[in-house]
């Protein structure tokens, strides 16, 4: 049973981890989206590769404000914060309960 419980706290800092390094990413992908970057950049096509999938179905349902201003990274961090609130502490409570 202890294996168990093992595993389950590997699995929360296993995605309390992953949650964490995604945020960052769409931050970035944010910061870089304010500046005119080479879309041939490395740098840039990974950014936009790894959080395009993301943010394209909550763009697509956000109504864009009246400057174009993109609220989707934002959506998207928030709902990965409230994951990483809620769902990091359960599996640990989980955790606990078993071992």
């Amino acid at each position: 049973m202890f294996f168990f419980a093992y595993f389950v706290s590997a699995l929360a800092n296993l995605l309390n981890v992953v949650l964490v390094a995604y945020m960052w990413i769409i931050i970035a992908r944010a910061i870089i989206s304010w500046v005119s970057p080479d879309p041939y950049n490395p740098i840039v096509r990974f950014l936009h590769r790894a959080t395009e999938p993301v943010l394209r179905p909550v763009r697509d349902r956000l109504p864009t404000l009246a400057m174009g201003l993109d609220l989707s990274p934002m959506v998207v961090v928030l709902a990965l914060y409230f994951l990483r609130e809620f769902l990091v502490p359960v599996l640990y409570r989980i955790a606990t309960e078993i071992g």
